[in-house]
């Protein structure tokens, strides 16, 4: 499916802090996601084969006008554990809200407000690791009993990406991906559209 991400190819202060990925390995249950594909699922777009190609190319295009936000800087972390595996919340509350109302504000632009998927509230975080059975999480949280590491990130951009789940993780190639400035720089603040 078309998504927006923010993704962490360049922030080594965030993939460290997945690290609690090493107190959890070799635990039964859990899926852990590899470091390439660390994500935080800011806004759907819908699956590939029901988004033309003309309208992935507009709605990357009208992302255009994220370049006017200024990058927010937030925490991520610590690892908890949530109800679909381990997670690391994204704090403080509403400050990727201008980015998310902006990604909905392009779809609608291209579709119409009606037509955006995912009305639903939205709680940013990344997941480290997803869980493949039901049960209790003791021994999820005995592995992370007293972790606090967090990092402190700018969210400078946010890529649209083509998302599979062909095996037990979420892996991806990259569209486009639209820039926060601040308004400063390049008006269109958008790479790699069409």
């Amino acid at each position: 499916m078309y998504t927006f991400h923010v993704t962490f190819a360049d922030q080594p202060d965030v993939l460290k802090v997945a690290g609690a990925r090493e107190r959890l390995a070799g635990l039964p249950g859990l899926d852990l996601i590899p470091p390439q594909w660390l994500h935080l699922t800011t806004q759907s777009v819908g699956f590939t084969d029901e988004v033309s190609d003309a309208d992935v190319t507009a709605i990357a295009a009208a992302a255009r006008h994220l370049a006017a936000i200024q990058p927010p800087r937030v925490t991520i972390g610590p690892a908890r554990v949530a109800s679909e595996g381990i997670a690391m919340p994204v704090t403080p509350a509403g400050s990727l809200d201008p980015l998310r109302d902006g990604l909905r504000a392009a779809i609608a632009e291209v579709w119409s407000p009606a037509a955006v998927p995912e009305a639903q509230e939205w709680t940013p975080h990344v997941s480290i690791a997803y869980s493949n059975v039901t049960g209790p999480a003791g021994t999820y949280l005995a592995a992370l009993d007293e972790e606090d590491t967090t990092a402190a990130m700018d969210v400078r951009a946010v890529q649209l990406i083509i998302l599979g789940r062909d095996s037990h993780l979420y892996e991806w190639t990259t569209c486009a991906e639209a820039q926060l400035r601040g308004g400063r720089g390049d008006a269109a603040g958008l790479r790699g559209a069409g």
